[in-house]
């Protein structure tokens, strides 16, 4: 009996930083990109960001939260 496996193509998606390493914290208009609705940090296999970008990334939502510049939760919840 033969199993016929269908394989993904995965789309390659677009790598919003290019090979910039470099991510600042008060440019909140490119870190809402990898943010959601909830405001939870998106993972890299949404994104598309290399490795050390996600942990860059990262870094820097939870520093401009801190600033209180992003917010913890996107919306409020009853």
């Amino acid at each position: 009996m033969a199993v016929t496996v269908r394989k993904r193509k995965g789309r390659k998606r677009p790598n919003l930083l290019g090979n910039s390493r470099y991510v600042d914290y008060l440019n909140l208009s490119l870190l809402q990109n990898f943010i959601n609705e909830e405001g939870k940090i998106l993972p890299r296999r949404i994104t598309g960001v290399s490795a050390v970008q996600q942990r860059r990334i990262a870094k820097a939502i939870k520093y401009a939260r801190h600033l209180a510049l992003l917010p913890f939760v996107g919306h409020d919840f009853k």
